[in-house]
């Protein structure tokens, strides 16, 4: 299906009314999965004329997607990714996960942005970052698409290492997200140590229940639950 490549719109805006020279794109990939770490890339591309057929990485096929990757890697003025561990995830969140990991993401940059453009509606970063959130910010602007595609790469790549130890999950596949074959291995033979504990599919194993953790919510409000699959999916 045709798409309109990405601009460098966001970009120019913020330059013209921050002031702001360097400008990172900034997505994640990883939030929905049962297993796995939250990945996030940090990209700073500049003004230049993007790779042909550049988009959010969900739109391409794998083959494209790691070919784009390789080209984006020299072509791209900077990048860098950050993690959040399932351990991370179920400690503290997933929103406070997802801005650890985009922050160590912005860190590492060998040079700190002036301001970050951010896929979604949310912020999730927050203070002392400049923000300006695009909703389908991966398809409408260039260094949020570059990221976006750098991210589910690098991620797709780590899931398939972990998986050689966990066969029967098929990781390599479903990168840790929800298929029938993750489902059944599951439910036979339990989590591995790269699942995420405080997940809701847990509630539908009873053989696995006990292992769920759970977090202390001392401020009175109720565990967060944006972007969870359930394990009817």
């Amino acid at each position: 299906m045709p798409y309109e490549p990405p601009t460098h719109t966001v970009e120019r805006s913020l330059r013209a009314t921050t002031g702001a020279k360097i400008i990172a794109g900034v997505d994640e990939v990883g939030r929905g999965a049962w297993a796995g770490p939250v990945t996030v890339c940090a990209a700073v591309t500049g003004l230049r004329r993007p790779p042909v057929g550049l988009t959010d990485s969900k739109l391409l096929t794998i083959k494209r997607r790691t070919e784009l990757a390789e080209e984006l890697r020299t072509w791209v003025t900077s990048h860098a990714l950050g993690h959040a561990s399932p351990e991370e995830i179920d400690a503290m969140g997933m929103t406070a996960a997802l801005r650890l990991a985009a922050v160590r993401a912005l860190e590492a940059l060998p040079v700190r942005p002036d301001a970050v453009i951010l896929d979604g509606k949310h912020d999730y970063l927050g203070a002392p970052w400049k923000v300006r959130t695009v909703i389908k910010g991966d398809q409408s602007c260039v260094a949020v698409a570059a990221a976006s595609v750098l991210a589910k790469v690098q991620r797709d790549k780590m899931m398939a290492e972990l998986g050689i130890e966990h066969a029967d999950f098929g990781f390599a596949d479903n990168a840790g997200y929800p298929s029938p074959v993750h489902k059944a291995a599951l439910a036979e033979r339990g989590p591995t140590p790269h699942h995420r504990l405080s997940w809701a599919y847990l509630d539908a194993l009873p053989q696995w229940r006990h292992l769920k953790k759970v977090r202390s919510w001392m401020d009175g409000s109720v565990p967060e639950i944006e972007g969870q699959l359930g394990f009817d999916f």
